[in-house]
């Protein structure tokens, strides 16, 4: 397939809005059932990750940057929960710098998130989704 360089405003929105919908149905789920959700959470987490990866899979990486920017960041955790049991893993084509990234996960981090962590990696992966790849008129 050949790679995408634009996404319609349309589409971002409605992968955005599914997003939000499962952040908002996992917190009903912790409100309600506080007791032994850590193993549920890491896995509800690392889905999430897999399925914002996937929205966007055929991105250009041309386009994506190489800078360790929040899509460099979801494509390295995808791929480490992927291919290294999930532990992050350096690429040599990006720039990865934890102290830059949403998450600060250092390499061989395993990778464990939380509603919050998330929250602002999602956000963010969206809004350069938006900024780099612009719906074209």
């Amino acid at each position: 397939m050949l790679s995408v360089s634009s996404y319609s405003k349309d589409y971002v929105d409605a992968c955005r809005a599914r997003v939000a919908a499962q952040l908002a149905s996992y917190r009903k789920v912790l409100a309600s059932k506080p007791l032994e959700i850590d193993a549920f959470e890491r896995q509800f987490f690392n889905h999430m990750i897999l399925a914002l990866d996937h929205y966007f899979l055929h991105r250009s990486r041309n386009m994506e940057g190489k800078h360790g920017n929040p899509l460099n960041e979801v494509r390295m955790l995808s791929n480490a929960i992927m291919e290294d049991e999930s532990r992050l893993s350096a690429d040599k084509t990006i720039r990865y710098k934890p102290e830059t990234s949403i998450l600060k996960f250092e390499v061989s981090d395993e990778i464990r998130l939380n509603t919050d962590d998330f929250g602002r990696l999602s956000a963010a992966f969206f809004d350069e989704i938006e900024k780099r790849y612009p719906q074209r008129s």
